[in-house]
């Protein structure tokens, strides 16, 4: 597995569907081949400050942004040109805790009435703990990314989280041989 996209997503607020940023990383051949990073204005519209703790997004930084549908074209249309029949499962999406970043698009497709295509995910969370086992002290992204060799100095911000989650992907692919 070679070819993937790795995603991720911040959140306003408790609800899946606010997503007020979105990293992407174009894996094509095993290199990181291409990026995209918007912000979004989220829906519903608010921010709860635990979600502004983590990531340190607020309205001043969204009110002009783009809606998802929006933002989802401009990213859909940037991962075409490696994988045009990306609707069509053709390669996974690849996330670190991916039930996450899945429950966001899909609940973000869903609070526009999108038609949702059913991107395969991958997790590099669940390859991490099958992977490092107990050699690490945790799986969380941060922790694995230095242990694959990437220096996360920019933990969540949407397109640093992707690009660590592509490398810890690219490392445990060239280890184990998948």
């Amino acid at each position: 597995m070679q070819n993937f996209v790795a995603i991720d997503f911040e959140t306003a607020n408790q609800h899946p569907s606010s997503v007020c940023s979105v990293g992407i990383i174009v894996v094509k051949d095993g290199v990181m081949v291409d990026h995209f990073y918007s912000l979004i204005r989220p829906y519903p519209d608010f921010y709860a400050s635990f979600c502004q703790r983590v990531h340190g997004l607020g309205p001043d930084d969204t009110c002009f942004s783009d809606t998802f549908p929006e933002v989802w074209a401009q990213a859909i249309q940037l991962i075409r040109k490696y994988f045009p029949y990306i609707n069509d499962g053709e390669v996974p999406f690849v996330a670190h805790n991916a039930r996450f970043d899945e429950w966001c698009l899909r609940s973000a497709f869903k609070a526009y009435q999108i038609f949702y295509p059913d991107y395969p995910f991958l997790d590099t969370l669940k390859a991490s703990r099958q992977v490092f086992g107990n050699q690490l002290e945790n799986h969380q992204l941060h922790t694995v990314a230095r242990a694959c060799g990437y220096d996360l100095t920019n933990h969540h911000h949407a397109l640093a989280d992707a690009e660590a989650c592509a490398a810890i992907a690219i490392k445990i692919i060239d280890e184990t041989q998948l």
